[in-house]
């Protein structure tokens, strides 16, 4: 847990404050002393004297009283000596707004550990370094080299980067958005994204949380602490470097295709993060979610006095999947006189050009407590005829308090410049165009989703035996193996509950005879096994629909000649036959393990497909119920898996269950680095799935 004293000390020491005003510890002296602090304040500075009124004191030691927060805008070795001497006066939090650190490689590296050495010696938390600083308005704190303040609200915004933390507080201060707390992050030598959600989840001055990363060290704990505060508050996400940066080269299916981006999309979906694309994106839902209510259904009605923006309006919210509010009998009789015969009574309500304000008026006034409809989006485009300033005053006194959700789009930019002040100041939000107005609403809707579904718990999975997946890894690892045979792998999934055909090993033509003859089945699949051959079907390592024992026996010529021409340096260990099954959909469930996030699964249809059409979804284990049948649905083909032109549904039921052990497997697992069952076919509703082929690669657990 995070000390109160970093974001409410009772008082700070600047240690490096300068009467240079062109150092940065003048910046963040003055901003201290401006933003009205309280409480104690004391500058450190060799030289002494005094700055903005307060006395500057030679030393750490000189400092005559007791310092909650230490602030150091000093070379990194000065910081190494300072924390145990503000500690020694009570320091309980740092910010170290210094450079010099990891960001500068080689030695850089070596003094932040020194640094989070010192601090964890100490016993106290850093932020930073390499950082903007910290704000805090309703403690009046302000330890940051930023420009300015942002009027005081209940948006929190931490950052990784110190130049979007200026970008957004000059945003907020240009458009008069209040916010509670600004964390710039820095290198995160000690104190992290997970640390600062953890404590705003419980900051009753934070309602909505921002955040810009560009990597979460632990991305398990991220999650757990999203899980815990999204429930109750929600986040808003712009995470940059979506490229596959430290996704490691894995040799299967799922690890070629599961790059980090995969990894942070799965975490922030399953622990109600909202992604924003952009920066303009996180801009758009700030306004959204800290000056209107979240929605209480997803019914939306447009007044507009141009056609044009409307229909775009309209468009937006059907590809977003948000229904357009009927206008009910009561609603037209109550609006119709006050309409002349040319304006629209459909949705969008058109009340034409030349609608003064008190068209407007009449019109939102009868949408105010009208049960049809949940959310309000009032456009105006200006013209000869249209009042602006009054528009605006209508669409605040007339729809606050009433429990609906308004946007506002005044397009345009000189003549309603002053009609966006008067609904800003008024709590409604206005965009520059009304897409962006209803982008923000789908992403409310989704959060009151969210929000109404609670915190997913982890599921148990039925039929599991441990200790027989216990001894088959245990062999292989103590055999030094990395890849598991099928034969391995199809027994730890046994153990897991899987069900697989009717099989065999055989390593002559005769043995595979033999198999074919003891399984009695109608129809045979053939396939090579050796620890070197990952894709069976490249090296032609399959042959399926094999129905004779003449059939058999050419197989098994046909496949060893194969391998030996395409693949002559792997070792041929015998075929598997197994009892073929038809009249099932080929899927993919497979796990790798991301870096910062652990196991991850995948799901997908599967063969040869899952390469070429990469429709896959993925989810961080352990997964809940709820994650799993996302995860199904989630993927374009989900409508073949349905009942469609005579063709009984997949039973869905049994494919949740299979992502649901997998994922439990995994967990119990570390040593499992990657798993594909490939193809995992699923039968007919109420028939269940069959595991055809697997594999697994292996590790000594961390």
């Amino acid at each position: 847990m995070l000390p109160a004293e970093l974001f409410h000390p009772g008082s700070v020491a600047v240690v490096g404050a300068s009467r240079n005003p062109e150092k940065v510890g003048n910046g963040v002296f003055a901003n201290l002393v401006q933003a009205g602090f309280p409480g104690k304040i004391y500058g450190v500075n060799p030289a002494g004297g005094e700055l903005f009124g307060h006395p500057l004191y030679p030393s750490i030691d000189a400092i005559p009283g007791a310092v909650d927060l230490g602030v150091f805008v000093v070379p990194p070795a000065t910081v190494l000596e300072g924390i145990p001497r503000l500690a020694a006066k009570g320091m309980r939090a740092g910010i170290v707004i210094s450079a010099g650190f990891k960001e500068i490689g080689g030695a850089g590296v070596a003094l932040e550990r020194s640094l989070r050495e010192a601090a964890a010696s100490a016993g106290v938390r850093v932020l930073g370094p390499n950082c903007l600083g910290l704000i805090d308005t309703h403690a009046s704190l302000n330890v940051s080299f930023s420009r300015g303040t942002p009027p005081r609200g209940f948006i929190s915004f931490f950052s990784q980067s110190g130049a979007l933390c200026t970008a957004v507080l000059d945003w907020a201060i240009g458009r008069n958005v209040g916010f509670s707390k600004f964390v710039s992050l820095g290198n995160k030598a000690d104190v992290s994204e997970s640390d600062i959600l953890e404590f705003l989840a419980d900051d009753p001055s934070t309602r909505v949380i921002l955040g810009y990363v560009e990597s979460i060290d632990d991305g398990r704990r991220f999650l757990r602490a999203a899980r815990n505060v999204t429930p109750r508050k929600p986040v808003i996400v712009v995470k940059a470097g979506s490229t596959a940066a430290g996704a490691r080269a894995a040799s299967s299916h799922t690890g070629s295709l599961a790059g980090s981006d995969r990894a942070y999309a799965a975490a922030f979906r399953q622990g109600g993060v909202l992604r924003a694309g952009t920066l303009e994106d996180l801009f758009d839902l700030a306004l959204g979610f800290s000056m209107q209510p979240l929605p209480r259904g997803d019914r939306l009605l447009i007044v507009t006095n141009a056609g044009g923006p409307g229909i775009l309006a309209a468009d937006t919210a059907s590809l977003l999947g948000i229904p357009l509010a009927g206008v009910s009998a009561s609603l037209r009789e109550r609006i119709l006189p006050a309409l002349p015969p040319t304006a629209s009574l459909a949705n969008p309500v058109d009340i034409i050009g030349d609608a003064r304000a008190d068209r407007y008026r009449t019109v939102l006034s009868a949408l105010r407590d009208e049960p049809s409809v949940d959310a309000v989006l009032v456009l105006l485009t200006p013209q000869a005829m249209t009042e602006p300033e009054e528009t605006a005053r209508a669409t605040v006194s007339l729809l606050a308090g009433s429990g609906k959700t308004v946007f506002a789009s005044f397009l345009g930019e000189a003549t309603v410049a002053s009609s966006r002040r008067i609904l800003s100041d008024g709590g409604v939000p206005n965009y520059p165009v009304p897409e962006r107005a209803v982008r923000t609403l789908s992403a409310m809707l989704r959060y009151s989703r969210i929000r109404a579904a609670g915190g997913p718990g982890e599921e148990e999975p039925p039929s599991i035996r441990p200790e027989n997946a216990e001894r088959l890894v245990s062999c292989a690892l103590a055999a030094g193996r990395r890849a598991l045979g099928e034969e391995e792998s199809r027994g730890i999934l046994e153990a897991y509950g899987f069900t697989f055909p009717r099989h065999a090993f055989a390593d002559t033509s005769a043995a595979a005879v033999a198999a074919y003859r003891a399984m009695g089945c109608a129809s045979a699949v053939m396939k090579i096994v050796s620890p070197q051959i990952l894709h069976k079907t490249d090296v032609g390592g399959v042959r399926l629909g094999l129905r004779g024992e003449e059939d058999v026996a050419r197989a098994f010529m046909e496949i060893t000649s194969s391998v030996r021409r395409l693949a002559p340096s792997a070792w041929i260990a015998g075929v598997s036959i197994q009892e073929m099954v038809t009249g099932g959909r080929e899927l993919i469930v497979g796990m790798s393990r991301d870096p910062q996030f652990g196991p991850l699964l995948m799901f997908g249809l599967g063969g040869i497909y899952v390469e070429v059409l990469k429709d896959v979804s993925f989810r961080v284990a352990p997964v809940s119920r709820r994650d799993a049948e996302e995860m199904v649905r989630e993927i374009r083909a989900w409508p073949l898996l349905a009942a469609y032109r005579g063709r009984e549904p997949a039973d869905e039921e049994a494919i949740v269950e299979s992502l649901i052990r997998v994922s439990r497997l995994s967990c119990d697992f570390p040593e499992i680095q990657e798993l594909d069952i490939n193809p995992l076919l699923v039968l007919p509703k109420g028939k269940g799935i069959r595991a055809i082929d697997c594999r697994m690669t292996i590790a000594e657990a961390p």
